[in-house]
């Protein structure tokens, strides 16, 4: 696996002196860093595999810090877009946050991260148990806690039937937090005990702590202003696209446009090293894309706009009249939907939101988002919420409404973390 992990991380933005980290080694100033950190009432080791995991990561944080202002926290992360958002949470809560790339999970290694962190308990994000990691733990009598815990039916079978491995290294976890009532059985179906298992809500969906900045927002309206994409436009977005999906969606955009003038395009992909290859199809069939990252870069009649820089899709939702779900099209497993929500968006995805079963149904139930079967469905959808504003006001609000039922997850989580 590991010639191509590397490719990976440099595709992605990583460096060469990354590795160090994931092999549990680090420089003076990173080891000073880690021991400044206060030990009064804990110090929290988190780790968060990816940009989902470390955004719900930094919900915890905030709300953590605030119930135990003495806590301190060394937050993981893998892929070089979760350490930089990562990095954004230790200068937001400098002092009392240091972010590291995790360790990889070989014996030995994370016996050494242990060493250098020093952690009072150990707090895994969704999906992250990893056998050496917990182990390690559990024989240094260090409480390993598995927060906004999701399993999928699919995942659920294959544990059961691979249960004489997995529910030995489940079975060392001091808790495990789920998201849905349906979670609970599942995780017991492969022989773990009930009362390791409770039901907390969806951290990631809980609109308590989901707001975003409002000079954040402000900033970002800037710059459309400075691309030629003025305040009274409409706005279509397309969030966390995946390869080929971005060209199909810009066809509907420019059908849409041709009855809409006043209609832009923001494009956000799920992996932005992809950008120049965006840019390069968009133009094949007659669109130019300016990028975010060229700051002199204005957008043309077509009004089409590349963000490819990271951290910033919740804020750029707020300034869409519209919001179209990526990898829900051409890719199994969607993204989530959930920022779009809360920004009080029309949201519409395509056929495989797999990955998100739970949020779907209960969106759909509501009716507070659209599925489509493709991209003719999809063009067709958007010109009638386009064409009546009315429509698409009453599909967001049904949206915010239905994820009333995730408020206060992060709270009960916290709680259930600090054991109180």
């Amino acid at each position: 696996m590991l010639p191509g992990a590397i490719v990976k991380m440099r595709r992605r933005g990583g460096r060469w002196q990354d590795l160090a980290q994931r092999i549990g080694l680090h420089s003076r100033e990173t080891q000073a860093a880690i021991e400044a950190l206060p030990r009064d009432r804990g110090r929290l080791w988190m780790h968060a595999v990816s940009v989902g995991e470390v955004n719900v990561a930094r919900k915890l944080i905030k709300s953590l810090l605030l119930a135990s202002p003495d806590t301190s926290i060394v937050l993981t992360s893998t892929t070089p877009t979760g350490h930089a958002l990562a990095k954004e949470c230790e200068k937001q809560h400098a002092g009392r946050v240091v972010a590291l790339y995790s360790p990889i999970d070989l014996p030995g290694v994370p016996q050494r991260m242990i060493e250098v962190i020093r952690p009072t308990q150990l707090v895994l994000v969704e999906a992250e148990v990893w056998p050496n990691l917990v182990r390690a733990c559990s024989l240094e009598g260090i409480p390993v806690s598995l927060v906004n815990a999701r399993l999928s039916p699919r995942t659920a079978r294959r544990l059961k039937a691979l249960r004489f491995l997995v529910q030995p290294v489940y079975g060392l976890l001091r808790q495990i937090l789920v998201q849905e009532t349906d979670d609970v059985a599942r995780w017991q179906s492969f022989g773990l005990d009930a009362s390791l298992i409770h039901l907390t809500g969806s951290v990631k969906y809980d609109p308590e702590g989901s707001e975003v900045p409002a000079a954040k927002i402000e900033a970002l309206r800037h710059i459309l202003h400075e691309r030629g994409i003025e305040a009274d436009r409409l706005v279509l977005l397309a969030a966390s696209t995946h390869d080929g999906e971005e060209v199909e969606i810009a066809k509907v955009f420019q059908e849409l446009q041709a009855r809409h003038p006043r209609l832009a395009l923001l494009i956000v992909p799920r992996h932005v090293e992809r950008a120049a290859e965006i840019v390069a199809d968009l133009r094949s069939i007659g669109l130019h894309a300016a990028r975010r990252s060229q700051e002199s870069a204005r957008v043309d009649d077509g009004a089409c706009l590349l963000i490819d820089t990271t951290g910033e899709l919740a804020a750029w939702q707020h300034l869409a009249t519209l919001v179209i779900i990526g990898k829900s099209f051409l890719a199994e497993g969607g993204q989530n939907p959930a920022e779009a929500v809360f920004a009080g968006k029309p949201v519409l995805f395509g056929p495989h939101m797999e990955n998100f079963t739970p949020l779907v149904e209960l969106l759909l139930r509501h009716r507070g988002a659209m599925q489509v079967m493709g991209f003719d469905d999809l063009e067709t959808q958007l010109a009638a919420l386009l064409q009546s504003p009315e429509q698409a006001a009453h599909l967001a609000r049904n949206g915010q409404q239905a994820l009333q039922v995730h408020a206060g997850a992060t709270r009960r989580t916290v709680e259930r973390v600090l054991g109180n």
